[in-house]
């Protein structure tokens, strides 16, 4: 089975924010377990399994579909990024908002250049 979405960089990028919000969020307070934690981690997984499912489909309108539900997961992110900043919980060196803020950004851009491609070349 061919795995196109390994090659791309958005998928790439995507992995790493992964593990990044995972080491981000280890140092979160322990009461944030089931909260903040949690969903940090799964708005962050979701953007590059969205990646992988819309390649896995048949037809530019499910790929489109999907690479847009990733890029509704990653502002979901970014808002969670804020949030954890705003508490305090992204405050030092090791685990800093402007970083991830960074790898969001970046991966958005990407996101969204890919998408528009597609519909060029679906036109």
């Amino acid at each position: 089975m061919k795995r196109a979405h390994r090659s791309l960089k958005v998928w790439q990028q995507a992995m790493e924010l992964v593990t990044a919000i995972y080491s981000a969020t280890s140092s979160f307070p322990a009461q944030e377990k089931f909260g903040l934690t949690s969903q940090m981690q799964r708005a962050a997984v979701s953007v590059p399994a969205n990646i992988a499912e819309g390649f896995a489909r048949n037809g530019t309108k499910e790929l489109l579909h999907f690479l847009s539900i990733a890029a509704g997961s990653l502002s979901e992110l970014d808002t969670l990024i804020e949030l954890a900043a705003r508490l305090g919980y992204l405050n030092n060196p090791e685990n800093n908002s402007a970083e991830l803020n960074g790898k969001v950004d970046e991966i958005s851009g990407l996101l969204m250049g890919l998408a528009a491609s597609i519909k060029r070349r679906a036109t």
